[in-house]
């Protein structure tokens, strides 16, 4: 079992290369639990979450069978492309965290990126 500091470095580490490299672009932060997997695009420079998106809305959670597959993170990646598009956001940087870029994590930033979000 991975212990909670390996975690949290890992994501600390992920988190300090992409903010080097983001010139002021928001981010896309996904979070992922057992049940439900959750979006936010943030302005880190003013500190504000400018849209966000989940498993527990009641529009997504009434068609998804459960929260934790790859569909519902398909719905929710395009569902935050669409709200990110609406608060004038057009690029973004990509946040995960200390997940692994597969599974549900990779489902959500490709239905991100075809809502026309770029990375």
């Amino acid at each position: 079992m991975v212990s909670k500091v390996s975690v949290t470095r890992r994501a600390g580490r992920v988190r300090r290369k992409l903010k080097a490299v983001a010139n002021g672009r928001p981010r896309l932060s996904v979070y992922r639990s057992s049940k439900n997997i959750y979006a936010q695009v943030i302005d880190d420079v003013n500190g504000h979450t400018l849209a966000a998106a989940s498993t527990l809305e009641k529009d997504l959670k009434g068609k998804l069978k459960t929260g934790a597959d790859v569909a519902a993170a398909t719905e929710v990646g395009k569902l935050i492309a669409e709200r990110a598009k609406k608060a004038g956001v057009e690029k973004v940087f990509f946040d995960r965290g200390a997940y692994l870029y597969h599974g549900r994590v990779k489902a959500l930033a490709d239905a991100a990126r075809e809502g026309g979000l770029e990375f």
